[in-house]
């Protein structure tokens, strides 16, 4: 499997900035933005791939996986 399907790939809107905020929990802070909330996905998915990459050049270990959990069940009950 691809290493990039390992982690959770978030984008929401954001009140505070009026855009689109795309993170990837687990791999790296920050992320993109943006008002276009594909572009936003496309973008960040090109970050984590570069991310990934940077990792795996260097000869780091990747970061635990965070995909695979049930983020949505736990939203749903707290």
């Amino acid at each position: 499997m691809n290493e990039k399907y390992r982690y959770v790939k978030i984008v929401e809107w954001s009140d505070a900035d009026q855009c689109f905020v795309g993170s990837c929990p687990g791999l790296f802070y920050g992320g993109c933005h943006g008002t276009d909330e594909k572009q936003v996905f496309a973008e960040l998915c090109e970050i984590v791939d570069e991310t990934i990459a940077s990792f795996l050049e260097n000869g780091d270990y990747l970061p635990p996986a965070t995909a695979g959990k049930d983020y949505a069940d736990k939203v749903l009950h707290t």
